[in-house]
């Protein structure tokens, strides 16, 4: 607590931002006076009601009445700041902080349906075996002009040259440049909130941006894109244009994926587990290569989280459809990059961009370790294209959350109250899609059939 004081102290904070990532990865809490908000911590008295880990991305909440996902009284859970994700918020004119916050019950227990508190349970078992996980996430969104009406089309935002992009930029240094104002502003928020982002890149699609993060600890990473991604969607607004996370924003273009590259080290000597002193893979490498190919069709709500993000996995999309693996394939959704022994890793390409960071990589943590403790044995590895092969993984999410119950290993990993609670509350976004008449309905059926 002396520690957030002095820090608060120290850059004069007029008000702090108490941050709770939400089952969607959207960020819940509370605005507070800097003293307020010492005062409150103190007391034990900043509080939520424990309903916000089962709302859904539309503001509504999950039917919980038959999973029992939390109390019927929809108790307060307590707010208790984690100070080393304390920044500065950069985009405001007076000082203000952010922090992210983990939750407990009154009686000091965790709230396990939490974020947060997923990933650690995950981190936790590696480090029973003596194992730490290490991951990069790679961002990809688009920006996009203003869009104030929801039955319009997204379209590709005007650059410095007056004009929009029409064709395919894949890496053009000057299409990137069309947007310099946004990305220098990106930089130097990031840079002010010690987000440490590496590389930016131009996708395929039009406007479209991938933003590489440097390998790290799972939960600090997962922090940042957490925090990155609220960070460019106010640089975009300053700019008058929208920045998107969504799966799948614009027809014919591409969607936007968050790879996560993954690897394992002792967690004594820090060397890595994935490559023997010779640079050949090892038997744990294969075991977790294995674990992603048997498991990870099943998390899926975990990595393509709304109805949109099923439209990504198309095949000749540069997204995958099935769990083969190679090594510096593009087309596989488990992509082995050329590296070094001390740098073998394993590029996971199934999620997309707008999965919670927090629950995509506890998911793909999660998955590996469970095939480095079964032993398992991963399929051979591809050679040519995995789009000629079958499409495997889940094509709906009715699909995938049927899968996502059925599997009983994951249940243990995981936490059984939390997969209940994901279930629920992407039951209720379905539900609510389904009631939805789209423009391709109108179009096509009104007086066709």
């Amino acid at each position: 607590m002396k520690q957030l004081e002095e820090w608060l102290t120290e850059h004069k904070i007029e008000e702090v931002e108490c941050l709770v990532p939400d089952m969607s990865g959207i960020a819940r809490g509370k605005i507070l006076p800097a003293k307020k908000f010492i005062q409150s911590v103190k007391a034990h008295s900043l509080r939520l009601p424990e309903s916000i880990f089962i709302q859904t991305v539309t503001g509504g909440y999950a039917d919980d009445e038959e999973d029992d996902v939390i109390s019927v009284e929809d108790v307060d859970v307590v707010l208790q700041p984690d100070p080393s994700t304390i920044r500065i918020v950069p985009w405001y004119e007076e000082p203000t902080a952010q922090v992210i916050h983990d939750c407990f019950y009154n009686d000091g227990r965790p709230v396990e349906i939490a974020s947060r508190q997923v990933l650690r349970r995950v981190l936790e078992l590696y480090d029973e075996r003596g194992w730490k996980p290490v991951v990069a996430p790679e961002v990809e969104f688009f920006l996009v002009q203003v869009n104030t009406d929801p039955d319009l089309p997204l379209m590709p935002p005007i650059g410095q040259s007056g004009r929009p992009e029409t064709g395919r930029q894949s890496y053009g240094i000057d299409a990137v440049n069309e947007f310099d104002p946004i990305f220098e502003d990106v930089y130097d928020f990031c840079e002010a909130q010690d987000i440490d982002i590496d590389t930016l890149t131009h996708e395929s699609g039009a406007a479209q941006m991938e933003i590489n993060f440097n390998h790290g600890d799972p939960l600090k990473l997962a922090d940042q894109v957490f925090l990155f991604k609220r960070t460019v969607r106010h640089a975009a607004m300053r700019h008058k244009v929208y920045a998107t996370f969504m799966a799948k924003p614009l027809e014919g273009e591409p969607g936007s994926a968050m790879h996560i590259h993954q690897s394992v080290v002792d967690k004594r000597t820090g060397r890595n587990l994935f490559a023997d002193k010779n640079g050949r893979d090892t038997a744990l490498f294969r075991s977790h290569v294995a674990g992603l190919q048997r498991y990870l069709p099943m998390v899926m709500p975990l990595l393509a989280p709304n109805v949109n993000s099923y439209r990504r996995l198309q095949p000749y999309s540069d997204a995958p459809i099935n769990v083969q693996w190679g090594v510096d394939n593009r087309t596989v959704g488990l992509r082995v990059p050329v590296s070094s022994a001390s740098s073998r890793r394993i590029e996971n390409r199934l999620a997309g961009a707008d999965a919670n960071p927090y629950l995509a990589i506890a998911a793909s943590l999660a998955c590996g370790y469970l095939g480095m403790i079964e032993r398992l044995k991963p399929t051979n590895q591809i050679e040519g294209s995995a789009y000629r092969l079958k499409h495997t993984l889940p094509r709906t999410m009715y699909d995938a959350l049927q899968r996502f119950e059925a599997c009983k290993p994951i249940r243990p990993i995981l936490g059984e109250k939390f997969i209940a609670a994901v279930a629920a509350v992407k039951r209720t976004e379905l539900d609510a899609y389904q009631r939805v008449i789209s423009s391709w309905e109108r179009e096509h059926l009104l007086l066709n059939v």
